[in-house]
């Protein structure tokens, strides 16, 4: 019987009832079809970057998708004069690599979103983002079986109803993602720099444009220094990535948060805090978990905050799931009570919930 620790960055995970590879969509669909006529639970797994999952396993059938094509198209100018090319991967295709081959292509869109762990059909999922850049911006459609009707149908982007750390896909089991086409630009440039500390790194500006391979050598670097690289000789990597979203909250209630840190932490004290371009703000979910107590390295158990980032939760060595949840319950509550925000987990929960 395999057992799932076996396949998450966590290193969590019983065992699964039934375990099969698919290394082709048809391959992909076929397991899943055969699964839903013998009415059995289906759980998806590509790299397991995203995954925390229960102590007791899955009971049902896993279907590891190990599908690997891509392919290239060259789909004319767009509005800004810039030649754009549609890159279409299987749900299987290993995301960093991937990366690293558009960058090397010359092909400029996903580059500040290196270094991300696990594989393309999880990307429209949850709307893999970082440092200013998500995979809404590029993604053009998303081909999925239909668990419902039984048929494949391809997605547009608005049709994802993408949002942060968000999409159609995430909580809901009707789809399987089985590809995906990117419509990316061609250019030696990267796309205007959007985050701060990306801007910082390169001593450059804000909407400022970087040769692609220095942006992408850039945030390699900056996710190294927070063990957001998969390292096996690194035990901080062993976790599921950032493992709360950063909060979004209303104007009111980002002046009450500013308040109780205030009274905390004194009232020279400055929360960080960035319009989302809604009408609301986003917090930073790793300032709140410090500044509530948990700091780099916390926790007496064997599962630990990151030795070198608050919003990594880590399984050094020897830890269950049940430990993993339990330190972070305590920083949910925590933050809660320090700030009156609740934090909400990040990756996808199988078999338990926070």
């Amino acid at each position: 019987m395999t057992t799932l620790s076996e396949y998450t960055t966590l290193r969590l995970g019983g065992p699964a009832d039934s375990f099969r590879t698919a290394s082709t969509t048809e391959e992909l669909i076929a397991a899943v079809t055969a699964a839903d006529a013998a009415e059995e639970p289906v759980l998806i797994l590509g790299g397991g970057s995203n995954l925390v999952v229960s102590d007791a396993g899955f009971p049902g059938t896993v279907v590891l998708v190990d599908s690997g094509t891509v392919d290239f198209e060259e789909a004319g100018v767009d509005e800004t004069g810039e030649s754009v090319v549609l890159v279409r991967a299987d749900a299987g295709v290993e995301w960093d690599p991937l990366v690293e081959r558009m960058v090397a292509e010359g092909l400029s869109g996903v580059e500040f979103l290196s270094g991300i762990p696990g594989r393309v059909g999880s990307t429209p999922i949850q709307n893999v983002g970082a440092y200013g850049q998500d995979v809404a911006q590029t993604i053009r459609e998303v081909l999925v079986h239909d668990r419902r009707t039984g048929r494949r149908r391809r997605m547009t982007n608005a049709e994802c109803g993408f949002t942060y750390r968000d999409s159609v896909f995430k909580g809901d089991d009707r789809y399987v993602v089985c590809e995906v086409t990117f419509a990316l630009h061609r250019s030696k440039l990267s796309r205007p720099i959007a985050y701060a500390e990306v801007a910082r790194s390169l001593e450059s500006e804000a909407g400022a444009r970087v040769p692609l391979e220095l942006a992408r050598q850039t945030v390699l670097g900056l996710r190294r220094g927070k063990g957001m690289v998969l390292d096996p000789d690194d035990p901080d990597t062993y976790s599921a990535g950032s493992f709360f979203t950063n909060p979004v909250v209303t104007v009111e209630e980002f002046a009450t948060v500013r308040e109780r840190a205030a009274a905390r932490l004194g009232a020279d004290v400055e929360v960080p805090g960035h319009p989302d371009g809604e009408g609301r703000i986003k917090l930073s979910a790793a300032w709140l978990i410090d500044r509530a107590g948990f700091a780099k390295g916390y926790g007496s158990g064997r599962a630990r905050i990151s030795g070198k980032h608050t919003l990594a939760l880590t399984n050094p060595g020897g830890a269950t799931t049940e430990e993993l949840l339990e330190l972070a319950r305590e920083v949910r509550a925590g933050v809660r009570a320090a700030f009156g925000v609740d934090l909400v987990n990040e990756p996808v929960m199988v078999g338990v919930s926070l």
